[in-house]
């Protein structure tokens, strides 16, 4: 009954290696190189071989390695789990002064599909607030031709939203620059205190929270967006490493 066992959790493990590693190849031609796809490589390739020296990892190596690798498992797909569903609560108004857009990447001078989900939801909301003021915000970046904002406004402008509403912040390289960018834009904008909501995908909510209110911003709301299926592993796994790294070091 052992051996079957073994035998079974040895081919889960295989075949989750291929699924992981297939996972990580896919976005390797779809996106660009992130910290992400590279994890997510890393873990694909692990359990490969884990599932190839299943005999040595069960028999020869230390059980205190096999626990620590296991429970790192189940924190960072727990951690992943929690940041998801945390990310899908909205809490937004549609009565805000302003709305600002977070850059993700885009190919040449295309939005990427991760960063069309948050633009659309722009879209959504100046629908809805259309006086809202919109500050599309992300610089220029590795494997890109144009500003992440350009290119975001082109989407937007595309998409029906009025260009006399739209903010373009071309130099941020990361959410802090993101948020302390806009503000300088919007304070300048604004001769009274202001309300903004902030738009991101689901996985990227709750730093984003942190950090805005570390930039200044005091009256923030957010809308999520959802990413495609095939980033939840390589973004959710980026994002955890993001959010421990802000916990300790601000």
């Amino acid at each position: 009954m052992k051996k079957v066992l073994l035998k079974v959790l040895r081919w889960a493990v295989l075949i989750l290696g291929v699924l992981v590693t297939a996972n990580a190849v896919f976005m390797t031609f779809v996106s660009n190189r992130t910290l992400g796809v590279y994890l997510t490589y890393a873990l694909g390739l692990i359990f490969l071989a884990v599932g190839i020296f299943y005999k040595f990892v069960c028999l020869k190596l230390p059980k205190v390695i096999l626990w620590i690798f296991i429970g790192g498992l189940i924190f960072v797909f727990g951690f992943v789990s929690f940041l998801y569903a945390y990310g899908m609560t909205d809490n937004v108004s549609y009565k805000e002064d302003a709305v600002i857009v977070l850059g993700a990447g885009i190919h040449g001078e295309n939005v990427s599909l991760t960063l069309k989900n948050r633009l659309d939801k722009a879209v959504e909301y100046h629908g809805k607030n259309p006086d809202a003021l919109i500050v599309v915000s992300g610089g220029q970046g590795y494997q890109e031709d144009i500003s992440e904002a350009l290119a975001m406004e082109r989407y937007l402008v595309g998409a029906g939203v009025e260009p006399s509403v739209i903010i373009k912040e071309d130099r941020s390289t990361s959410t802090a620059e993101n948020f302390k960018f806009s503000k300088n834009i919007l304070d300048k904008r604004f001769d009274r205190e202001y309300k903004c909501v902030y738009i991101t995908n689901d996985f990227h909510i709750l730093r984003a929270g942190f950090v805005s209110r570390q930039q200044g911003f005091s009256k923030m709301s957010h809308i999520h967006s959802g990413a495609p299926f095939y980033t939840v592993l390589p973004n959710g796994m980026r994002e955890v490493l993001a959010v421990m790294k802000y916990l300790v070091f601000g």
